[in-house]
């Protein structure tokens, strides 16, 4: 059994960096620079941004489903990356960060949850899978509640 964890593909958020900032606040977004080398990830690259480097902030729908279970929140990306792929491994914008593991079944329906403290996910998101039930897992941060990545089983 192996997973898959995917950044979102950047085409959907390519237009938002040549808005202007009034463009952006009708959309309910921001631009942002981050001031650290930490706390602004980065849900394509699922790196954290540099210091200095610029950002979208903007609401993204993380769980577009029908059911009761249907999540959005605010989301951080940068402009030329590209979207990460990472096989049996976290990526680097789960390191060091407390994770809330959201498991779904197919018909986007929760069947359980974890919380996985640093350096924990691998071992949880391997659980977790361990159940045939659950379709993929949703990664958020726990502190600040938002989407890190989507998790799925990975066949190859």
């Amino acid at each position: 059994m192996t997973y898959m964890i995917r950044g979102l593909a950047s085409d959907p958020f390519a237009g938002l960096f040549d808005l202007d900032d009034a463009a952006l606040a009708a959309i309910n977004a921001r631009r942002v620079t981050a001031t650290a080398d930490r706390g602004f990830p980065c849900r394509i690259s699922l790196e954290d941004a540099k210091a200095g480097e610029a950002l979208i902030l903007l609401h993204h729908t993380s769980h577009d489903v029908t059911t009761p279970y249907r999540s959005s929140y605010a989301i951080y990306v940068r402009p030329g990356v590209t979207a990460a792929t990472y096989r049996d491994a976290t990526p680097p914008v789960f390191e060091g960060r407390p994770l809330a593991l959201r498991a779904f079944d197919a018909a986007g329906m929760l069947q359980t949850a974890r919380l996985a403290g640093p350096g924990e996910a691998d071992g949880a998101i391997r659980d977790l899978f361990a159940d045939e039930a659950i379709a993929y897992i949703d990664a958020h941060n726990a502190a600040h509640g938002c989407f890190a990545a989507r998790i799925e089983r990975d066949a190859a």
